[in-house]
C-alpha cells in the first residue's frame, strides 16, 4: 500500500508538499516524492517500481520525476519519465543527486530532498516551462 503509514512528521511533510509546489509552478513537469523504511533492493530498481505504481508514466508529456528515499537502508534515487531523458544528459540527474546527497551527509534528510526539489523544478523549466492551460496531473502528496 502506498499511503500506509507516515514516516515523518506531518510538519515535514507539509514542508515537503510545500516544495513540490513551489518547483511545479515553474514547470509543466510532475514532481513526486516516496519515503520507505527500507529499500529492499537497488534504490534506484525500487524507485522505478514506485514510478509505474504510482502512474507517473501517464503525464501528457510524460515529465514526471519520483524522488525515493529508504530512511533506514539510507538509500536515495530519483527516476524520471522518458519525456525528460530525451531532454536531458546525465549531468541534470548528477546535479540533483548530488544536491541531496550533500544535505544527506550532513544529516539533513528533508533538506536534501527539499533542496533537489527545488533544483528540479528550476532545471526542468528550461525544457518543460509552465504552460498556460498548466494542470496538475499528479498529486503532491508524499506516498510511503
Amino acid at each position: 500500500m502506498l499511503f500506509k503509514k507516515r514516516l515523518i512528521s506531518k510538519t515535514n511533510e507539509t514542508r515537503l508538499i510545500n516544495a513540490i509546489q513551489a518547483a511545479e509552478l515553474q514547470t509543466s513537469g510532475e514532481i513526486r516524492v516516496h519515503i520507505e523504511k527500507a529499500c529492499k533492493t537497488d534504490a534506484l530498481e525500487e524507485c522505478k517500481k514506485k514510478f509505474t505504481e504510482l502512474n507517473m508514466h501517464e503525464t501528457k508529456d510524460r515529465n514526471g520525476i519520483l524522488f525515493y528515499l529508504a530512511i533506514n537502508s539510507k538509500s536515495f534515487a530519483v527516476w524520471g519519465d522518458e519525456g525528460i531523458h530525451q531532454k536531458v544528459d546525465d549531468a541534470f540527474w548528477k546535479s540533483i543527486t548530488d544536491c541531496a546527497i550533500g544535505y544527506f551527509k550532513q544529516n539533513e534528510l528533508l533538506t536534501g530532498i527539499e533542496k533537489a526539489v527545488e533544483l528540479c523544478g528550476e532545471k526542468l523549466k528550461l525544457h518543460f516551462p509552465l504552460e498556460a492551460n498548466d494542470k496538475n496531473e499528479l498529486s503532491n502528496d508524499i506516498s510511503y
